[in-house]
């Protein structure tokens, strides 16, 4: 697993085996952020990445210049991780936060411009999580919601949907307020 582009591009990371996290395959991440780029401002953003494992995704963004990443999953291995990262390649505009994020999405005061999150597939709440991040308070107006999941679910329906994307085993649905 590698960072694809900006500041960062070709460190490596390498997580713990510990770590039970289904991480974005660099083909998913850098066709997303292929996409992303025509999409948004990165220099402007604060990111939310939800179910954050690895951290690759926000790393990510930080390669890219966002004003702000916060990672939060509910494994310690994750935060740990991601907090060695932050330490040994000097990133000072990572958060990382151990906590589950559907007792949290009512509680973090701080609102993102991009929202990015990969929950366990097989989770009961994944077809409610759009509405859940969008009633939180915490997209700003105007806000991007990227939702990685499989084929199992399909989120046309869903009045903020805006796209879709599919690159191998990996989709994303995209929603705007």
């Amino acid at each position: 697993m590698r960072i694809i582009s900006g500041k960062y591009k070709g460190r490596r990371l390498t997580p713990p085996a510990k770590l039970s996290a289904r991480p974005t395959t660099d083909m998913a991440r850098e066709a997303l952020f292929n996409v992303l780029k025509h999409e948004v401002d990165f220099t402007d953003a604060d990111v939310l990445d939800l179910f954050a494992g690895t951290g690759a995704i926000s790393l990510e963004f930080i390669s890219r210049g966002v004003k702000s990443a916060t990672a939060i999953d509910i494994e310690y291995a994750s935060k740990k991780f991601i907090d060695t990262v932050k330490k040994d390649w000097g990133v000072n505009n990572i958060r990382a936060v151990k906590a589950d994020v559907f007792k949290v999405i009512k509680k973090i005061n701080q609102s993102f411009d991009i929202i990015f999150a990969d929950p366990p597939y097989n989770n009961p709440q994944y077809p409610e999580l759009p509405d859940m991040i969008f009633e939180s308070g915490w997209m700003k107006k105007g806000g991007l919601l990227i939702l990685e999941h499989g084929d199992e679910h399909n989120f046309e329906s869903n009045p903020r949907f805006n796209s879709h994307r599919n690159y191998g085993d990996v989709n994303f649905s995209f929603f705007r307020d």
